[in-house]
């Protein structure tokens, strides 16, 4: 008897049980096979990275389906989970293997990155540590200095809805600040004038004497340069942080 006739009396001894595997290769399509509702996407997919992995194919093929894993569900925990497991039966050299691949798809391909990381990487300037003047902020803000010669320059970062208190830059003569936007958006305001918004080029003028406040909108990272102008017997007076419903008041 032969193999062909040995096999199709085999496919049709599963009679109802499995139809769809009894008339593999004659009409039924792999498409027919990969849509059937019996299991779902993400199980199909799991299957598929097994029985590659059994099977010793490592090459671009089961990249592309470990990438469709992911794409349909698999967690980095449970693609590791199934490919540890598959590896007590198929053995370390195709476990190694596999996982090199998963590695780079499931962490190296997509870094968790924090929004203060995605936020550093829109702008030239450092962000710097946590500001050491936080006590007189609302929200959190930070510092890094710039420069150190001549005119002391620092970039100031406030997290969305982080603004300073009021305060005023005295000074006997001269003084001042200067402030440059240099990412995200902000606002600036002097007291008894309306609020002026920051964008990256926007320079503002601060006489010494001037109540003021600035910091980020609501809905954005904010970054200027702060430029402290030289100035006899300067000093720096903290007052009342900027009400909330001032402040909501802001676009």
């Amino acid at each position: 008897m032969s193999k062909k006739i040995v096999q199709t009396a085999g496919r049709d001894q599963l009679g109802e049980f499995a139809p769809m595997f009894a008339h593999l290769n004659d009409d039924v399509l792999f498409g027919e096979v990969w849509n059937t509702e019996a299991l779902d996407i993400k199980t199909k997919c799991i299957l598929t990275v097994t029985a590659l992995m059994a099977s010793g194919i490592t090459d671009s093929s089961l990249g592309y389906h470990l990438q469709n894993a992911k794409n349909n569900g698999v967690t980095k925990e449970e693609i590791v989970a199934v490919i540890t497991h598959v590896t007590m039966y198929t053995g370390w050299p195709k476990g190694w293997a596999v996982f090199r691949l998963a590695k780079e798809i499931w962490n190296e391909m997509e870094p968790e990155y924090s929004e203060k990381d995605r936020y550093q990487n829109t702008i030239f300037f450092p962000i710097g540590e946590p500001n050491p003047y936080g006590q007189f902020f609302v929200g959190q803000s930070y510092l890094a200095q710039v420069s150190k010669e001549q005119v002391p320059v620092f970039n100031v970062t406030f997290e969305p809805g982080c603004r300073n208190n009021w305060h005023i830059h005295h000074a006997d003569q001269g003084g001042g600040q200067m402030l440059i936007g240099v990412g995200g958006r902000g606002w600036y305001q002097e007291w008894g004038k309306d609020p002026q918004e920051i964008l990256p080029g926007t320079v503002i003028n601060i006489p010494t004497g001037v109540k003021h406040w600035h910091g980020a909108a609501a809905d954005s990272w904010f970054s200027h340069l702060a430029l402290e102008i030289p100035g006899e017997n300067g000093s720096n007076e903290w007052l009342e942080p900027v009400s909330e419903e001032d402040y909501n008041r802001l676009g």
